[in-house]
């Protein structure tokens, strides 16, 4: 009855802090921090989108005017021609009487007399539709430039208050980690401590069952933990990264190691062509290594027993390529870039994480310079490969 109790109590501690982990995780504001490449990239696009604005609203408004040119020149153009024909008319019916010399004198001087009114008229018209051009365009520099000051200032404040809220955030994520920290590392102990005092044979099998069924649930949960701060650091832009020169190949022969046992328990085989030569990078060993155990877990999460992972390395003059593929169920064309976002699993996960280790695995591999991505067959397997730079071999003179 003791051995169901503890075993009731773990399993129930170990949910209910993935569950708060998980409730974290969701209510992370989705903040640009100050300094961060995403805050540039927004006074980038702000920028970009006010020149654009600016550039419209010129080609607009000399749109605007020329079709006010259009108008105004085919309506001259037509009181021309009604003020001609009327003369012609005129001309006639004063041909046929065959006015006086003297008579014909004045209306000619009336005709031009009425000439320079049209043309003072006309010119007194331009002036004061130029004149209504550039106020109104003075009223539009004028606005223009108070409107984006109020946006400057909103936005400003936005950043303020999203500062706060990111800084709150962190603090809160931090405490609550370091407590759920010492939380699993005491569950990791007093379990280490059932299994050591378990009774020896067939009597304390379901117990030392028990005790490493919670060591997983420890692991697992720490996992979590990890993703949760990284992606904490990845948005605050303090995400650390040390790359330096070094050799690939004993990495990778360390993560297939490490993980081995877990594919050989799924009854899966798990292997790397041997490398018969260095694959020099720039990585940091640290941060490369938690991106090839995530892509590792992965594929042995998503293969069915009986199936392969293999994993596969290669370089070029410029770039290391390591690949991981398996059998399994594959993941559908328009999910195989949407896997990469935060809180983003493929169709056929078992929601047993939160959905960020490929999120935080394409922010490690970029930040290192490279590039990460998923291609497959449906039905008959995924590859995840990503590249990293290769390392310049120094070159002496003589």
């Amino acid at each position: 009855m003791g051995r169901l109790k503890r075993r009731f109590t773990a399993r129930h501690l170990v949910s209910y802090v993935r569950s708060k982990a998980r409730v974290i995780a969701l209510r992370m504001p989705q903040l640009l921090t100050k300094g961060t490449p995403e805050r540039a990239k927004t006074d980038k696009n702000l920028d970009i989108e006010r020149r654009n604005a600016d550039q419209a609203l010129a080609e607009q408004k000399a749109a605007v005017e020329a079709d006010a040119d259009r108008v105004l020149a085919l309506a001259r153009e037509h009181a021309d021609a009604v003020l001609h024909a009327a003369r012609d008319n005129a001309d006639d019916r004063l041909q046929a009487a065959k006015p006086a010399p003297a008579v014909r004198a004045v209306i000619e001087q009336e005709r031009k007399l009425e000439d320079i009114a049209v043309e003072n008229e006309r010119t007194a018209a331009d002036e004061a539709l130029q004149q209504e051009r550039e106020q109104n365009e003075r009223d539009l520099l004028a606005l223009l430039p108070l409107e984006r000051k109020s946006t400057d200032r909103s936005l400003s404040t936005e950043r303020v208050h999203s500062d706060e809220a990111v800084a709150h955030r962190d603090d809160v994520l931090a405490m609550v980690s370091h407590d759920l920290r010492d939380l699993l590392g005491a569950i990791a102990s007093s379990s280490a401590l059932i299994l050591r005092t378990a009774v020896p044979g067939d009597s304390g099998d379901p117990t030392r069952t028990g005790a490493q069924r919670i060591q997983r649930y420890v692991e697992r949960m720490k996992r979590l933990i990890d993703d949760l701060t990284d992606v904490a650091r990845i948005d605050s832009g303090q995400l650390s990264l040390r790359p330096t020169p070094g050799n690939l190949a004993p990495l990778i022969s360390e993560a297939i190691i490490a993980l081995r046992g877990a594919a050989t328990s799924k009854e899966l085989a798990l292997d790397m062509p041997y490398c018969d030569e260095p694959i020099h990078s720039i990585f940091d060993a640290d941060r490369v290594m938690q991106v090839l155990t995530n892509l590792v877990a992965n594929a042995i999460k998503f293969t069915p027993p009986g199936g392969r992972i293999r994993v596969e390395c290669s370089h070029t003059n410029d770039m290391a390529r390591i690949s991981v593929s398996d059998t399994g169920p594959g993941i559908a064309p328009d999910l195989l870039e949407a896997i990469f976002e935060r809180f983003r699993q493929g169709e056929h996960s078992e929601r047993r994480g939160l959905g960020l280790g490929l999120y935080i695995s394409r922010k490690l591999i970029e930040a290192q310079h490279g590039k990460i991505w998923a291609e497959n067959t449906p039905g008959c397997g995924t590859t995840v490969s990503f590249t990293l730079p290769v390392a310049r071999p120094l070159t002496t003179t003589p």
